[in-house]
Parts: C-alpha cells; sequence; structure tokens
C-alpha cells in the first residue's frame, strides 16, 4: 500500500510540474500502469493546478472506477489503448502543450533544433483532432505513436510514454522546449536540424535515467513547499 501511495504522490507531482510549465492545462491527465490490468490516473474534474493525492483514482482497462473518489477523464482510453499495444510503457502523459500544438495546426513538422528534444524524434502525427475518448480512437493513436516515445495529434495535443512516469515527464519538456525553439527560430529563419549522427549520439549522451532525475529535480523543486 506504502508503494501505491507513493505513485500517487508522484503522479501528483508530476501533473503540477506539467501545470506549472504550461504543459498540461485544466484538461490534461498522466497515468501509471499498475499490475492486473490496472492504472493509477487523475480523477476527470480535478484542479490541476491545486491536486492532491485524494484526486488519483485507481481503474481498470475498461475504465471501471475500482478505487477513488470521482470518475476517470473521458480521454482514459488513450492510456489504456497504449498499454494494451505497448508492454513496455509504465506511464503516459497527455497534454496541450501550445508550441507542439502550433506546428501540427499548421502541417509543419517536428524537427530536432535543440539536443534534448531529437530524444523524440521522429515525431508521429495523428491526423485527427478528435477526443480520444473511445476504443477506436486509442487504437488509431497507439498505432500512430508505434514504439515511438511521444506522438502529437492534429491541432489537438500530444502524448508521451516512458518506462517510468518521470521519463514520460521528461520527454514532455524536451519536447515542448524543442518545438518552443523551432517556433522561434523559423521566425527568424530556417532552424538548423541535427543530422542522423548528431542525434545518435544525442541519444547515446542524454537517455539516462541520472539525467531524466536530474530534470525532474528542477521542475520538483520549484513546486510550492507544503
Amino acid at each position: 500500500m506504502s508503494d501505491v501511495k507513493e505513485l500517487k504522490q508522484q503522479l501528483v507531482d508530476c501533473i503540477r510540474m506539467l501545470e506549472q510549465s504550461e504543459i498540461i492545462d485544466y484538461n490534461g491527465h498522466a497515468s501509471i500502469r499498475l499490475d492486473e490490468g490496472r492504472m493509477l490516473i487523475n480523477i476527470g474534474s480535478c484542479q490541476r493546478s491545486a491536486l492532491t493525492v485524494d484526486d488519483i483514482c485507481t481503474i481498470d482497462m475498461e475504465g471501471n472506477l475500482l478505487e477513488g473518489s470521482s470518475k476517470p477523464p473521458l480521454e482514459f482510453h488513450l492510456h489504456a489503448g497504449i498499454y494494451r499495444a505497448r508492454a513496455d510503457v509504465k506511464a503516459v502523459v497527455h497534454a496541450h502543450p501550445k508550441w507542439s500544438t502550433y506546428l501540427s495546426m499548421v502541417g509543419q513538422a517536428y524537427e530536432p533544433v535543440f539536443a534534448q528534444g531529437s530524444l523524440v524524434y521522429p515525431m508521429p502525427v495523428l491526423d485527427s483532432p478528435n477526443s480520444i475518448n473511445n476504443k477506436h480512437m486509442a487504437d488509431r493513436l497507439a498505432q500512430t505513436l508505434g514504439q515511438s516515445g511521444a506522438a502529437l495529434m492534429k491541432a489537438h495535443g500530444a502524448v508521451t510514454v516512458g518506462q517510468s512516469l518521470k521519463e514520460a515527464f521528461v520527454l514532455a519538456n524536451y519536447m515542448e522546449e524543442n518545438a518552443h525553439r523551432q517556433y522561434m527560430a523559423m521566425q527568424i529563419g530556417k532552424p538548423y536540424c541535427f543530422t542522423q549522427e548528431e542525434m545518435t549520439l544525442c541519444r547515446e549522451k542524454l537517455w539516462s535515467d541520472v539525467l531524466f532525475q536530474r530534470a525532474w529535480d528542477h521542475f520538483h523543486a520549484k513546486l510550492p513547499k507544503a
């Protein structure tokens, strides 16, 4: 039970950090896969900016409430679909980050212009702005994501996944920072895009649990103290 309590607090911290960074808004959500076909996820009606462990519920992959004060978000299907398709994924973040979404709104491809941002390149795009609130759309998104660590949803938002919540959280930050830099550089000229060789070197150096933890700690230190 103590492990589940710790996971709930980690989920709370993750969502609050994403909200402070304006990656998650009043509709975003994140989840952690548990055993026996269950997941932890924030309830749909919660205030992301003031989240507590009481706002985390446990559901099965059909969205049935197993434990918690209220129902999950309607897009729980997004998480369940990815978990069904990817046994390696232990955590999912769905957000509506503005810079990444700007790119998908105009059909501009996400380009690796920032070392950390290259970790989620190439970036697949779901060619639909519709909510992932049913199994059909969830399967479409999971197919689009494939084996990638992130995907965009046209004029909607983005999803990142990881073997841990920290990994999914950090990839969401890397993705949005890259998109922001790409957008701003495009106002001046044509951004430099990393070569395949440069991206390979970035992945060898930057795909690191130590560096993921450092990024997590950076944002965690900014959370208001209880």
